[in-house]
């Protein structure tokens, strides 16, 4: 049995999917994106080690909160570098008939074995993906995040191939991630895939500073203030989510 390193637990999540939520933290993110709010989950080993029949233990206790549309979802920092993990935390998921979701960045994907094999194996047990998509531009990307997006482009692709179902997300981020151009080209680029239900525009904040500084880092966003509603109706147009006032 394979054990996770996870951050946090949260009972009662809303945002993490559909319906109410049992929502497992993961530690541990190869990513290093300006506006994290969790810096704390970057490193793997501040997580607390558990077994995947431990967490379904604890998360059928809530069952009765989740309703028809509820279930667990696995976030992050990025569930994906523990897919061994995941496979098996879902498997049982799956086999108490709990509906399963996973929020990825989609940064460790690559279509080369063994990881490629193991997530069509994950795949088999996942409900829905929350797919955060940070900036469609690849050279901003890596400015933002320090990894590049080709292969995170490509698993969107491949979901879309295998008709995964998929939400969208995009956090917005004043003068960095609101750029009408490239917000237009993240819009082109989902209106080619054909598995996405959902489209979600998250509006920056800055609450998670005062992690950054605990942590001895120096917050690459200091003063940049979360964005006004014109921007985010803005960006909610242009992605066609359905949520402009």
């Amino acid at each position: 049995m394979a054990k996770g390193y996870v951050h946090s637990l949260e009972s009662f999540g809303s945002v993490d999917g559909p319906g109410v939520r049992y929502v497992i933290f993961t530690a541990g993110c190869p990513m290093r994106c300006q506006f994290c709010h969790n810096p704390d989950t970057w490193d793997i080993q501040g997580g607390t080690p558990y077994e995947a029949k431990e967490l379904i233990q604890k998360a059928l206790r809530y069952r009765s909160y989740w309703g028809k549309e509820g279930g667990i979802t696995v976030s992050g920092g990025e569930p994906l570098i523990q897919i061994d993990f995941l496979i098996e935390l879902f498997t049982l998921a799956k086999e108490e008939g709990i509906h399963t979701t996973l929020d990825t960045s989609g940064n460790p994907f690559t279509r080369q074995n063994p990881f490629f094999m193991k997530f069509q194996r994950l795949l088999e047990v996942t409900d829905l993906i929350l797919l955060d998509i940070k900036q469609i531009n690849e050279e901003k990307h890596i400015e933002l995040t320090r990894q590049k997006n080709s292969n995170i482009l490509d698993m969107a692709q491949y979901l879309s191939e295998i008709r995964q179902p998929v939400w969208i997300r995009h956090v917005l981020v004043p003068g960095l991630t609101d750029n009408d151009r490239d917000l237009k080209a993240l819009n082109s680029f989902i209106q080619t895939l054909k598995n996405v239900e959902k489209v979600e525009v998250l509006p920056y904040h800055n609450l998670g500073e005062y992690k950054w500084k605990e942590l001895g880092l120096d917050y690459p966003l200091k003063g940049v203030e979360p964005p006004e509603k014109d921007r985010v109706d803005n960006a909610n147009r242009i992605l066609h989510t359905g949520k402009v006032d």
